[in-house]
């Protein structure tokens, strides 16, 4: 039970690194809780600094919830009978709790989408290729990532279950209970803009100008970010 505590605290720490406050406070010198939305995830990196440390810093993101999800759980090798799916969904889903509630930040980060990839590529690369293609074909039909984003992680749900109950695949129950989690994970972190959307306030992707950053003066709303 040690180790399995170890295991979820390691997985936590790895998912709170504040990547985007590293990034931006001490390499750019300009800390993005302060500009843009405030928030301190990918998105706002992007808006504030650009695309270069917003790339950075969303593939660090990624690869904090991949790590934590195919790494961790093998460091502390537990005693009694438990399958190692259980052990990275644990590891995994630590990760993600990490990067949106991280203890580095008052326990404000993002919104987990950008560390939850990271997770469901060390559950299931196979599935994650169908998330990626939904999120594509939903932002270019909607032109908003938030959509994509709540999309991406319902499919990876429902993908599941077609597996399972349809193809008849063997998916382990506890992966569609841990998938269904995940979704409504995501859908809470993206409760405001939800809200947003249903008011028609909801800021919609450019494909011509996708990376303008706060010194282009292109205005956003102050809750509009997606990881």
């Amino acid at each position: 039970m040690l180790n399995l505590a170890f295991i979820i605290l390691a997985s936590y720490l790895i998912g709170s690194i504040p990547t985007a406050i590293i990034v931006s406070k001490y390499i750019m010198k300009k800390d993005v809780r302060l500009h843009g939305s405030k928030n301190a995830g990918a998105t706002n990196v992007f808006r504030v600094l650009g695309w270069k440390p917003g790339l950075f810093v969303l593939l660090f993101d990624i690869a904090k919830g991949l790590v934590a999800t195919i790494f961790i759980y093998k460091l502390f090798p537990i005693d009694f009978n438990i399958a190692p799916t259980y052990l990275k969904m644990i590891a995994g889903g630590s990760a993600v709790f990490g990067h949106i509630w991280t203890v580095f930040a008052k326990f404000k980060g993002g919104k987990g989408v950008a560390a939850g990839a990271g997770m469901l590529i060390g559950l299931a690369p196979e599935v994650i290729f169908v998330c990626v293609i939904v999120f594509v074909i939903t932002l270019a039909l909607f032109r908003m990532v938030s959509v994509g984003s709540i999309a991406a992680a319902i499919s990876f749900f429902l993908v599941l279950v077609f597996d399972k109950y349809v193809m008849g695949r063997p998916v382990e129950f506890g992966m569609l209970i841990f998938g269904f989690f995940v979704a409504v994970l995501i859908i809470y972190t993206h409760r405001a803009n939800i809200m947003r959307i249903f008011k028609g306030e909801e800021n919609k992707f450019s494909f011509t100008h996708p990376f303008h950053c706060e010194e282009h003066q292109i205005k956003f709303d102050k809750n509009a970010d997606f990881f």
